[in-house]
Order: structure tokens, then C-alpha cells, then sequence
């Protein structure tokens, strides 16, 4: 796009990073790690098999867990991006060849999801706040 096009308003953009999520074998000592440090959980606990903390004051960023029995870890992590529109960006993926691993979906964490592999397998999530 030159310096003098607008974009298409209509077009499902890339807004900001959400959050990361790291795999661990251990929920119980990775909750009780991160609480140490002073991180504070908006979601699940040391019995959960997917934790969420607040990163920075304005709890607009996220640090997630989650667990990962095999070993060894198989799953390094996963890369939160907020996108203005799931479903068009998921329709956007479609359009370019690229097979997102599931339609877009509304979590129990209050956002409408979609995950897709990069080509290094490294997940992608894109996600907008319900």
C-alpha cells in the first residue's frame, strides 16, 4: 500500500499482542512460581489445565499457562494476536490457503477465538474480546 491509500475500513486487521502461552508439566508449581512474582490470575488455578495472569497495570496483556503431560514438552507455547474481526480474519486466512486448525469459537475467557499453524509449527491464535 503507497503512503496515500487508506486502508479498507471493511478489512479484519492486526490491533496488538494479547498475550503468550507457555506450556507447562507442573500447574500447581508454575501458578505458584508466577504468583511469587507478583503476577495476578484473572482465570484458573493450580487444579486447571489453563491459568491466565495480568501483565502490566492495565491488564490489557497476558501471560497464560497451560498444561502439557507429554514428554518430553512437545508444545513450546502459543502467540495471542488481537485482530479487529475473528470471522473475517479466519475468512482472510481461507482465502490466502492457509487451514486454520478450528472455525472461530467463543471461550469460557470471554473472546472469540481461531488457532492456525505458521509454517516452523509455531501457534497462532487470533482473538477478540467478547
Amino acid at each position: 500500500m503507497s503512503g496515500d491509500q487508506q486502508p479498507d475500513e471493511r478489512e479484519a486487521r492486526i490491533e496488538s499482542l494479547s498475550a503468550i502461552t507457555l506450556a507447562t508439566r507442573d500447574m500447581d508449581r508454575a501458578v505458584r512460581f508466577y504468583e511469587a512474582l507478583g503476577f495476578r490470575m484473572l482465570y484458573g488455578g493450580v487444579n486447571e489445565a489453563f491459568t491466565s495472569f495480568a501483565l502490566g497495570s492495565s491488564g490489557s496483556s497476558y501471560l497464560n499457562l497451560t498444561s502439557e503431560t507429554h514428554s518430553p514438552i512437545q508444545f513450546w507455547g502459543r502467540v495471542i494476536i488481537y485482530v479487529s474481526d475473528v470471522d473475517a480474519f479466519y475468512r482472510k486466512a481461507l482465502a490466502q490457503g492457509i487451514e486454520p486448525q478450528f472455525a472461530p469459537r467463543d471461550a469460557p475467557w470471554n473472546e472469540r477465538y481461531f488457532h492456525l499453524t505458521d509454517p516452523d509449527g509455531h501457534e497462532l491464535s487470533f482473538a477478540r474480546p467478547l
